[in-house]
Order: C-alpha cells, then sequence, then structure tokens
C-alpha cells in the first residue's frame, strides 16, 4: 500500500537552507509549500503540482501568522512537516547595540518561530501526527564575538525541548537541527553593526570581530545539500536514519559537533570541581 505524501511548509525558502530543502523534499515524491517574505522571490523554484508558493512573513505577528498557515493548510488539507528555517543575523556587541538589534532579531529567530509552530500545531493535534522541525544554530553552544547578538537569539533548543514534551502525547516528534558553518547565500548580508553606540574600549574587540565577519562569506566548510538531504532522511525514516531512533537533537557539521562536545565537557568540569558545593546545600 502506497501512503500519501508528506505536505511540509517551509519557512525562508527563497535562499540558504530553505530554498535547497525544497528541492529535495520534491524529489523525494513529497509535497511542499514553500514561503517567503515575498512570493516575488520564490517565483523562480522549478514548478510542480506538488509545490505551492505562499507569502509569510515570520515577524507578521500571531494573527497574521495564523491566517497564512490556515491557508497554507487548506491546499492539501493538512500539514505533516514544518520546517521553521527562517531566521536573520545582524552582528553586534550587546553593550553597544543594547536591546533594540536584539529584539529585531528576536522577533524573527524566536517568537516568529513560535508564531509559527503554534499556528500549525493544531492541524497535527487533530490528526495525531506531525513533525516539527526547528533550524537553530551551534552558535548556541559557542558564543561568538562575530556574531553575538546570535547565540540568545538562535538559542531555540531549550524551546524545542519544551515543546517536545508537550506534543509527544499527540505522536508530534520534534527535531532540533543545529548547523555549523554551512556555505549558503545571504548569512552574512548584513554588515557588523559599528555605528549604534560605538564605545572606545571596545575599539579592539570590535575592529576584530568586525573583520572575522566579513571574511567567513565563502569559506564555510558546510555544504548545504548535504545538511538538507540528511533532515529528509531523518524525517522520512530513510537514508542514514534508517535503523536510528529518532534523534531529538541533530547537530551538523565537524565544527558544531566540536561546540558541542567543548560546552559539555566545560559543564562536565565544573560539576566535577565543584560537586562538593553543589551537593551541600540541603536541609
Amino acid at each position: 500500500m502506497i501512503s500519501d505524501p508528506n505536505v511540509w511548509l517551509i519557512t525562508g525558502t527563497s535562499t540558504g537552507f530553505g530554498r535547497r530543502l525544497v528541492s529535495l523534499v520534491l524529489e523525494r515524491g513529497d509535497r511542499v509549500i514553500a514561503t517567503a517574505r515575498s512570493v516575488q522571490r520564490i517565483q523562480d523554484i522549478p514548478q510542480s503540482p506538488n509545490l505551492h508558493l505562499l507569502e509569510l512573513d515570520v515577524d507578521s505577528g500571531t494573527d497574521v501568522i495564523k491566517q497564512r498557515v490556515n491557508e497554507a493548510a487548506k491546499v492539501w488539507g493538512r500539514i505533516d512537516v514544518l520546517v521553521n528555517n527562517a531566521g536573520i543575523g545582524w552582528p553586534g556587541l550587546l553593550e553597544e547595540c543594547g536591546t533594540e538589534l536584539m529584539m529585531k532579531q528576536f522577533r524573527t529567530n524566536f517568537f516568529g518561530v513560535l508564531d509559527v509552530t503554534n499556528a500549525a500545531l493544531p492541524y497535527m493535534r487533530e490528526r495525531r501526527s506531525g513533525t516539527i522541525v526547528i533550524i537553530g544554530s551551534r552558535s548556541a553552544w559557542r558564543p561568538e564575538l562575530k556574531v553575538i547578538h546570535r547565540p540568545s537569539t538562535k538559542n531555540t533548543t531549550a524551546m524545542g525541548e519544551t515543546l517536545a514534551v508537550e506534543v509527544a502525547p499527540f505522536n508530534i516528534r520534534v527535531l532540533i537541527v543545529e548547523p555549523g558553518a554551512f556555505r549558503t547565500e545571504n548569512i552574512y548580508i548584513n554588515k557588523f553593526d559599528t555605528w549604534t553606540n560605538p564605545i572606545p574600549d571596545y575599539d579592539d574587540i570590535r575592529a576584530s570581530a568586525n573583520a572575522m565577519w566579513g571574511s567567513i562569506h565563502g569559506k564555510q566548510p558546510g555544504d548545504p545539500v548535504k545538511a538538507m538531504k540528511i533532515i529528509v532522511d531523518v524525517v522520512k525514516g530513510e537514508g542514514v536514519a534508517v535503523g536510528r531512533e529518532w534523534p531529538l537533537y541533530l547537530i551538523l557539521g565537524e565544527d558544531a559537533e566540536r561546540d558541542v562536545r567543548n560546552k559539555c565537557a566545560k559543564i562536565l568540569g565544573h560539576l566535577d570541581e565543584w560537586q562538593d558545593v553543589i551537593r551541600d546545600v540541603n536541609l
């Protein structure tokens, strides 16, 4: 018996991971609702009877997003897989940029993810089936000067972990993807903020971080097509995922693996060093 193709709703498909994921999902016989802030930016995706284009700005707020996701659900009657891929990066130093730049990124990278997810969940709960994919960043495991605002706003790990517990009774799975540096377009398009509130004490740090930010594009080690193929494999239980248990976390890239291992080792080291103090607090 041949099952119906899955219906994927993917945000941020104009470039990068999202654009590649659309093509790979279609190649595997599934259906895709590809979204972007402007439909004009995705008109060049090769047409297919299994492809539907939809305008969806993840910054547009709860009500508008709910309306858009409702439209998406009507296309093929359901949403099986939601991929929260849309994101932005505005690099700058915390004290210099303050809360305004941070809130701008949280609106897209964190609250936008939650708004889209909450809009899609009723359709998955109704069917008692679904998959939520959250594409975050290894920056959550390794704060970096060159993207000092990004680690906080892309740290959707805790949200994904909590969501996984809440939706498990409805047979809905969560996949937290944390990629390292991949050679995608536009990720470094925004300039490092050197003008909002320059503080002389940070001149050297800012100059170093700005130079690093400007030197990365085109030198990232990761192949975005390979990464997206793995996501499709995991969601569909095919290819590299055959015979493996569902991973709540999907770390992609040797650099990401290194950073996660280093962070875990650092925390375990602190626990060992301070074990007597940690445990000596009970009544």
